[in-house]
């Protein structure tokens, strides 16, 4: 760990100089596994590093959070991730049941995460959300009921349900996970509508995309006022700014390019060990991706689409651009998941279930057919 953080240290050197220090740091995210393996210590030297180099908010204007893993983290980490300035949690959750986390090596008790959410609390995050897995080895619509109603007791501001991925070839430990052991597609759409429908009646709002927030969190506010959007930490009221990603594999947007860190630890440290960007790919979207992208906001964000607006905007004869996606709307129509109603593309309640792939007809870089 001390390895790399040094690694990381160099990369927030060599990337702040490409930025204004003028510009304020509205939304800070530490993810993807990494913050359950530091220290207390070594926390507050990243916490410092960043501050050192960029303009952080210490108003408690801006949003910024951390996913932890309850079962590692020190005691009094809580409260020293508050004091260190993060005001966001993220608590990552597989099932209290041992059944299904064995399948997958993850064995979770409540008690730690029960403990996490209440120091949270105690010590003044304005945010907290617990994120869960359905769909795993063995486990049941019955079983994730249970699941849920244990969350809802804790009462987090928000919960993420995501659809569980067996992908052996990336992860080794799946391979011992036998096909019929995962639930067939039919019990996790069941599972998902039972989630849906028993969030709703504990009063939280469903977002689409496996998201649910209560009524009085900032993202809800958002999504009534209009503001709310997607990045790559999920639904956002900060998605308009710049992003910039640390670490292997990172993905940073700066106005509409794309840049991606190398994927395998020796390949980014070996470019920082020389004191170069660890990029390895890149992406300038063009016209037509932005155009996308602006329909595909409006469906994850507000499940509707105002087709008159998007062709006065850009200039388009919306029909006649997008004639191939309205015929494959058209199937989903019959189906009842979306209605193409005067000027207006309308996603239904049973189509926010499947949001994603309504979303998908819109994405030109996704064939028909395929998952992603």
């Amino acid at each position: 760990m001390e390895s790399y953080l040094q690694d990381l240290f160099r990369e927030i050197e060599i990337q702040s100089s490409l930025f204004d220090r003028d510009r304020e740091v509205c939304q800070l995210h530490w993810g993807g596994g990494t913050p359950g393996f530091l220290t207390q210590r070594q926390s507050q030297q990243l916490m410092e590093k960043i501050n050192q180099h960029f303009r952080l908010n210490r108003g408690g204007a801006g949003v910024y959070s951390i996913e932890i893993d309850p079962r590692v983290i020190e005691a009094g980490g809580v409260a020293q991730l508050r004091k260190l300035g993060f005001n966001s949690i993220s608590i990552g959750v597989q099932d209290p049941n041992e059944k299904a986390p064995q399948a997958v090596n993850r064995v979770q008790r409540l008690e730690p995460t029960a403990k996490t959410i209440n120091d949270a609390r105690r010590h003044g995050f304005r945010s907290i959300s617990v994120d869960l897995i359905y769909g795993l080895p063995q486990q049941s619509v019955a079983d994730f009921a249970a699941i849920l109603e244990t969350i809802i007791d804790l009462g987090p501001d928000r919960i993420a349900i995501y659809n569980y991925a067996q992908l052996p070839h990336r992860f080794p430990p799946q391979r011992r996970i036998q096909a019929e052991q995962l639930p067939e597609s039919g019990e996790k759409l069941a599972i998902l509508q039972m989630a849906v429908d028993k969030l709703g009646a504990a009063g939280y709002e469903y977002f689409g995309m496996d998201h649910f927030a209560r009524p009085d969190d900032e993202l809800a506010r958002a999504r009534r006022d209009g503001s709310l959007r997607r990045n790559f930490q999920g639904y956002s009221t900060h998605a308009q700014c710049d992003s910039i990603g640390f670490g292997v594999s990172a993905i940073s947007q700066v106005c509409d390019n794309f840049s991606q860190n190398a994927a395998s630890l020796e390949d980014y440290h070996e470019s920082l060990s020389q004191r170069r960007l660890p990029v390895t790919r890149g992406y300038q979207s063009d016209a037509d991706d932005l155009l996308r992208r602006e329909i595909i906001q409006g469906l994850l964000c507000h499940f509707r689409v105002d087709i008159s607006a998007i062709s006065n905007r850009w200039r388009i004869n919306f029909a006649n651009y997008f004639a191939d996606e309205l015929s494959r709307l058209a199937e989903m129509e019959q189906d009842g998941l979306v209605e193409v109603v005067g000027d207006e593309i309308i996603v239904n309640d049973a189509g926010r279930l499947l949001v994603r792939n309504i979303c998908m007809v819109f994405d030109c870089y996704q064939q028909p057919g395929t998952s992603g």
